[in-house]
């Protein structure tokens, strides 16, 4: 999804995608290890259970180019955060940190941060 053009966004059906993996019945656990922002956020939101680095950070950055999140992210992060920080993050582009996210979804060391795996 990153780096994709609102163009080439347009014609998907982002929320069945992720409803499908709502339907999913086996655990799905999202791994985050840096920024998780709109869709990336989104996605990791539809997951069962999100594991975050200390270099995680989640957001919700559609404001800032005049839309809001469109594949289900307003419910599911009221779900996940409560409404009042959900629209802090959705109104005013609030960029949720690994440290405030520890409280929400549980922190794991990812090992060498930023290393690719060979």
């Amino acid at each position: 999804m990153a780096g994709k053009s609102m163009r080439e966004m347009k014609d998907r059906d982002h929320l069945a995608v992720f409803s499908r993996i709502t339907s999913i019945r086996k655990p799905v656990i999202a791994a985050v290890s840096g920024w998780a922002l709109g869709g990336g956020c989104e996605l990791a939101l539809s997951c069962d259970m999100i594991v975050a680095s200390e270099t995680a950070k989640f957001g919700q950055p559609e404001v800032t180019i005049g839309v809001i999140p469109g594949a289900g992210g307003t419910q599911r992060l009221v779900r996940a955060v409560g409404k009042s920080l959900a629209m802090e993050m959705i109104l005013n582009n609030r960029t949720l940190s690994a440290e405030e996210s520890a409280s929400i979804w549980p922190r794991q060391p990812c090992g060498n941060e930023g290393a690719i795996p060979g």
